[in-house]
């Protein structure tokens, strides 16, 4: 009786056994005694490791001696530091950090002048280290969903940045360095504190997407109508009452847009004066035209 008892138990465990957490690819890795290396994933562009959803609390010693490392990703764990020696990864073209709770960068990311794509989202960021602008070859930066009310002055030498995203933070202004930086085609402001647009954004002379929806801004600069590259601009839940005569010289906008996605103006929930709602209502070329008779007009 005693042995089938023995028995009984010890296939349970081992049932247990097979159902239990898989090890994270990189412990398993180690344990087996495979090099670190093993890990990397050679494809045609780029020497790639991910370590995603891993449940990492910090990150592995082992990671900062991969120096052929081009793509990392290390989101949606729950790191609260990035350590300095994140600098001797300084062929990294690709880093994703997004999903973490860090709440600071170390200023060695600075070292890393191959960059080129930065994520960030998803922290607990209130400031951007200076010496991010030392990757002067950073071309797409995502620091959204964070607790950032300012930009470092610095970042006006990020001259080959294209795409910013700065959503979901606490900005009441756009940072002034932002107007400097000439290659931008896509700025994303929206669900911050802004309370206006200041009349510099004429100087992003490339910028083709523009979101600022989910503000408080009271009115559009007449400044805004000749960025005319402009192909989405979405000023959705916002305080707007009247738009700018000039709005018409935005060529590229398509249509009054309702769906996220859709290129064209996005102007809903905004409480614009008569008759306004009614002619927004008859779609773009009917709002361009009252705007250019109301201009020849006054």
């Amino acid at each position: 009786m005693g042995t089938e008892h023995s028995k009984n138990e010890e296939r349970r465990s081992m049932v247990f056994l097979r159902k239990g957490p898989k090890l994270p690819a990189w412990e398993d890795a180690l344990l087996a005694g495979r090099e670190p290396k093993s890990l990397l994933k050679r494809g045609l562009r780029y020497v790639s490791l991910s370590l995603i959803m891993k449940g990492m609390t910090s990150t592995p010693d082992f990671l900062w001696g991969l120096h052929e490392v081009q793509k990392l990703n290390l989101s949606r764990n729950q790191l609260v530091v990035i350590p300095p020696s994140l600098g001797k990864l300084d062929r990294l073209v690709v880093l994703n950090l997004g999903g973490n709770c860090l709440k600071c960068l170390p200023k060695e990311i600075g070292l890393l002048r191959n960059l080129k794509v930065l994520f960030v989202n998803m922290n607990c960021l209130k400031e951007v280290p200076a010496e991010l602008s030392l990757c002067r070859k950073l071309e797409v930066l995502s620091l959204s969903h964070n607790c950032i009310s300012q930009l470092p002055l610095s970042f006006t030498d990020l001259t080959s940045l294209r795409k910013l995203n700065l959503s979901n933070n606490r900005f009441v202004q756009i940072p002034l360095c932002i107007f400097t930086l000439r290659s931008l085609d896509f700025l994303h402001l929206g669900s911050n504190k802004l309370e206006n647009i200041a009349e510099s954004i004429q100087y992003l002379v490339n910028l083709q997407i523009f979101i600022v929806e989910n503000n408080n801004i009271r009115s559009l600069p007449r400044s805004l109508c000749y960025v005319s590259t402009l192909e989405l601009l979405n000023v959705d839940y916002n305080a707007i009452q009247t738009l700018p005569d000039d709005l018409y010289l935005l060529r590229r906008l398509r249509r009054i847009a309702w769906n996220p996605m859709d290129k064209g103006l996005h102007i809903a929930h905004n409480p614009l004066s008569r008759p306004l709602p009614e002619v927004v209502e008859g779609g773009l070329d009917v709002l361009f035209n009252y705007l250019r008779d109301k201009k020849e007009h006054n």
